[in-house]
């Protein structure tokens, strides 16, 4: 199953329609009836609202294609009544988008232990001989462990490595469209502080006097954080995110507050489309847009960006960069807008795999704020014996797709349905070839590990409706921006189609609390089933583009996402325009990649394993040629 994750997210939003349409569609026949009546200022008071009528009850029946015998229309009117007149005094709390649900979200299936105890890392020894450059500029696509290393040694200072990134986020931003707030004067103070404690003889670890950039959706205290969103262009928040406060700690320097689709959807946001530093006619995908980017282009040593249904996994594909999805509950959120509070994760995009994880040891465990995060231990061990874990691969995700047979034309078809038609038909069949393409380098990864002494188990996702289950994150984003759909504020974001959040959040309305509740259980049996899979493996090979993505979002499980190679000269040519709607439309010398999950709270065994890969092949060190 190939995705289209934008696509994805309106179709879910409208799985269920019929039996969701009755509460919608009775509210809405209501509020066409109301009067003009002035809305009091203050108090309990609510607008007057035109009561629901039992016509009202028919014709909403009637729509969603259920039948309600007359005695009980008449015993549900006072109750109807009164619930909307409830959500009413509820919306006038005026609920930030910071204060979450009374309930948490939690991962593990029933008997599920976590380990608690922390040990210190262990880290790789940098490699031998590692020398500055007479040119600084040659060290910014270097991995932030070997940087590390050289800041540790004193052979370049924080300050130096700072001012080069700063220097190439100005002169690469103008193609890219990667930077939406530049944080030089807090960047340069932390790493000349840096320097200091280093020559103190105060190191605080790799991370130290190394500068990052962070998807805009983290607050920063002293600088607007905009969400990508218009309308919110100059929001400030007077706080640090939890996860920068702890890159702060690490002495880690934040030099830039990166771009992401408005409200974390795609790359386009208020100031443009961020671009793909490997072909600069597409965008890079999303919604971590500018963080992937960024990395990409060698403008930051590492980014932090977050993932709800793909937000790390596709722009880091696109990219050609190293996404870590921690397990859901490992990194605190706190400072963060919130989208669907059981799938939002916040996670490192970097150089390599061992990057992330020193990133990921510098952000997780709890915080005493965000309540989902769990007491459990993420400890990294480079040398960790990977030939003794189980790894499975997801058998269906590497297969080829089954040809779909050509539409039948219906009776008396047009000339323009035909074309339509046709044109739906040549679309699905150059996907198709462009996947049949990618499954080349997929294929080639399960022989790699194969050659590595990897024997895989083949294995295979549990068949459940996950595409209902993703209603839950429609509804729980239109409850945090129900305030901007009420207000109408909606209009000022930059998308508009029927595949983007605005309309996404109307439609979402029409949710009734039973049915959220009943695909929230669903999820609960979804995550029983697939963590039955890592009783047969620790690490789990998958195809990106398949539907593990959907189910691991919605269960919690972590991944790792690697770059896996360039398409070659002979790989299907990329549209002339990137509309936005295809994850995968490649080209020839764009990046591909392969991903790797694990049970809840293994990210260390994953990564030990995706960290082997990577040194196996080498892809991490192919980097894009940008002019200039």
């Amino acid at each position: 199953m190939a995705l289209d994750r934008r696509e994805f997210l309106s179709v879910t939003g409208r799985f269920g329609l019929a039996s969701t349409l009755f509460p919608g569609a009775l509210y809405t026949l209501a509020a066409q009836a109301e009067t003009s009546a002035p809305a009091q200022a203050s108090g309990d008071t609510v607008p007057a609202l035109p009561k629901i009528t039992p016509e009202m009850i028919d014709q909403a029946a009637a729509l969603a294609g259920i039948t309600i015998p007359p005695e009980y229309r008449q015993a549900m009117l006072d109750g109807l009544n009164e619930q909307r007149e409830g959500y009413a005094k509820i919306r006038k709390l005026q609920l930030p988008n910071s204060v979450a649900p009374a309930f948490v979200f939690d991962p593990l299936p029933p008997g599920a232990t976590v380990d608690t105890q922390r040990r210190e890392p262990v880290y790789s020894r940098a490699p031998a001989g590692l020398t500055v450059p007479t040119n600084l500029e040659d060290l910014a696509f270097a991995s932030a462990m070997e940087l590390g290393d050289l800041v540790r040694r004193r052979k370049v200072s924080s300050t130096a490595l700072t001012q080069m990134y700063l220097a190439r986020l100005r002169r690469y931003d103008p193609m890219l469209h990667f930077v939406i707030t530049l944080t030089e004067e807090r960047a340069l103070a932390q790493a000349r502080e840096a320097d200091a404690d280093i020559a103190r003889g105060k190191y605080r670890g790799p991370l130290h006097g190394l500068p990052w950039g962070a998807k805009d959706l983290l607050a920063v205290k002293g600088y607007p954080t905009t969400w990508g969103a218009g309308g919110f262009e100059k929001q400030t928040l007077d706080e640090d995110a939890a996860v920068v406060k702890r890159l702060d700690a690490a002495g880690a320097v934040l030099v830039a507050k990166l771009t992401l689709g408005a409200l974390a959807m795609g790359d386009k946001w208020f100031g443009g489309r961020t671009r793909n530093p490997w072909n600069l006619k597409q965008g890079s995908s999303g919604s971590s847009a500018g963080p992937a980017s960024a990395t990409s282009a060698g403008c930051v040593a590492f980014s932090i960006g977050s993932e709800t249904l793909g937000s790390i996994s596709s722009p880091a594909t696109r990219c050609g960069v190293t996404g870590l999805r921690p397990t859901f509950g490992f990194v605190p959120r706190t400072g963060a807008m919130a989208l669907s509070w059981t799938m939002d994760k916040l996670g490192p995009i970097c150089r390599t795999v061992e990057d992330c994880a020193a990133v990921l040891n510098a952000i997780y465990g709890p915080d005493g704020n965000d309540l989902s995060v769990h007491d459990a231990a993420f400890n990294w061990n480079a040398e960790l014996d990977w030939k003794a874990l189980r790894v499975g691969y997801l058998k269906q995700s590497f297969e080829a797709d089954q040809q779909a047979s050509p539409e039948k034309p219906p009776a008396n078809e047009t000339a323009e349905e035909k074309k339509q038609r046709q044109r739906r038909e040549q679309q699905q069949a150059v996907s198709q070839a462009r996947r049949a393409y990618d499954r080349k380098y997929d294929l080639a990864a399960l022989d790699k590990l194969r050659s590595m002494g990897v024997n895989l188990i083949a294995l295979d996702l549990p068949h459940m409706p996950y595409g209902p289950m993703v209603a839950g994150l429609n509804a729980e984003a239109a409850a945090a921006f129900d305030e901007l759909t009420t207000t109408g504020r909606d209009k000022l974001l930059t998308e508009q189609s029927p595949d983007d959040w605005p309309n996404i959040f109307r439609v979402a309305r029409f949710t009734p609390a039973v049915e959220y509740i009943q695909l929230n259980r669903a999820r609960s049996l979804a995550i029983r089933e697939t963590s039955k899979l890592f009783e047969q493996a620790d690490v789990i090979v998958a195809s990106t583009n398949s539907l593990q993505l959907v189910v691991t979002n919605l269960t919690g499980h972590p991944a790792v996402i690697v770059p896996n190679g360039l398409r070659g000269n002979d790989a299907p040519q990329p549209p002339a325009v990137d509309a936005g709607d295809d994850d995968q439309i490649g080209g020839p010398g764009t990046p591909v990649s392969i991903t790797f999950l694990a049970g809840h709270y293994q990210d260390a065994k994953l990564c030990a394993l995706a960290r082997a890969y990577q040194q196996a092949t080498g892809f991490e060190k192919l980097h894009p040629k940008l002019p200039g």
